[in-house]
Order: structure tokens, then C-alpha cells, then sequence
């Protein structure tokens, strides 16, 4: 289930979710959608796109949790299909973002 806006052919939802839950923030050892640092996917035609944030600017894993979308998407969709992965910063990550589960986990 998205905690994330998603917006996109309903087929793909599960598929996306899934493959965004296989990507794991290495600093909290959660996935990235339970950290809550996906903040949207939209499917348009043969292109995903997909918006995150991290929970702090200097985040020393921002790359590897970037090209790991990338590669976890890439498994899930045809090959001719563009994955574009945007980091943004507005709104800012605050723990509210996080799923409920996450929270407890980090006694929150």
C-alpha cells in the first residue's frame, strides 16, 4: 500500500511500491518508503518518475539510495522505459513521514 501520492496506470502501483520497498536506507537499516523519503511517483506513458528527499542534506548515502532505485526499478519495468529519480528537498522530511511500523521501530 502507498503512503506516497502515486499517479499512474493502477497495474503499476503494486509493482513500483514493491520494487521502492526493496530499497533500503543502510543508516536506519529501513526501507526508503517506511523512512518515508519517497515523496511521489507518477507514471506517464513509458517514464516513471520518481521524487524523493533524505532526512538530512548531508546524508553520506544519498547516492547509493539513489542508484539503488534506479537499479530496483529497472528490475520491475521494460527495458525501453525511462526512470527518472529527482531529489528535492521541499517539503522537508520531518519523522511524521515516516510509517507508522518505522516509527515504533525508532521508538518514536
Amino acid at each position: 500500500m502507498n503512503v506516497y501520492p502515486y499517479q499512474g496506470p493502477d497495474e503499476l502501483a503494486d509493482v513500483i511500491d514493491y520494487a521502492l520497498c526493496q530499497v533500503v536506507d543502510p543508516e536506519v537499516a529501513m526501507n526508503i518508503v517506511d523512512v518515508g523519503l519517497v515523496q511521489s511517483v507518477t507514471v506517464e506513458e513509458d517514464v516513471v518518475d520518481v521524487k524523493v528527499t533524505m532526512t538530512s542534506a548531508a546524508c553520506p548515502v544519498t547516492d547509493t539510495i539513489l542508484a539503488d532505485i534506479e537499479d530496483r526499478l529497472d528490475e520491475c519495468l521494460p527495458a525501453s522505459w525511462r526512470i527518472r529519480v529527482e531529489l528535492q528537498w521541499e517539503p522537508e522530511w520531518t519523522p511524521a513521514r515516516m510509517s507508522e511500523p518505522a516509527r515504533k521501530f525508532m521508538g518514536w
